[in-house]
């Protein structure tokens, strides 16, 4: 299999902040099947908690309407 080509990049090293979810059992074999496609696509083992992080962050900078919305409230 080619390396896939992942909205996210290789892990940073980083230190946390505590927050729980809960996610629905569909969800949850998604991201399991993410950090397997990760894996192969960086040849890095990824345990699917650490991977959501990155996963926020880039649905945050990628959402415009977000942007545009949280710059208004800063006015």
């Amino acid at each position: 299999m080619n390396a896939a080509e992942l909205k996210i990049g290789p892990l940073k090293d980083k230190k946390p902040v505590k927050f729980s979810i809960d996610v629905d059992a569909d969800l949850h074999s998604d991201l399991k099947d993410y950090a397997k496609v990760y894996e192969q696509a960086y040849g890095q083992r990824a345990d699917v908690k650490a991977l959501i992080p990155s996963m926020l962050r880039s649905l945050m900078d990628s959402d415009a309407g977000f942007k545009r919305a949280r710059r208004a409230m800063k006015d």
